[in-house]
């Protein structure tokens, strides 16, 4: 959850940045990009919760 908000919000301040600053929405290729990243920084919020010693859990 954390990994998906990341990259949402990362997208957000680059589509703000871009619309405002420069008048201009993504196109596609932005749009497919984007779309990757957030994917991949919730693929790497997963991995990083599930990849951690977690000592505790050991029985």
């Amino acid at each position: 959850m954390v990994g998906g908000l990341t990259g949402l919000s990362y997208s957000i301040i680059i589509f703000l940045f871009q619309y405002l600053g420069q008048d201009s929405l993504f196109n596609l290729q932005q749009v497919i990009y984007h779309v990757c990243y957030i994917l991949t920084a919730m693929m790497g919020g997963i991995l990083g919760v599930n990849m951690s010693n977690n000592k505790s859990r050991a029985a």
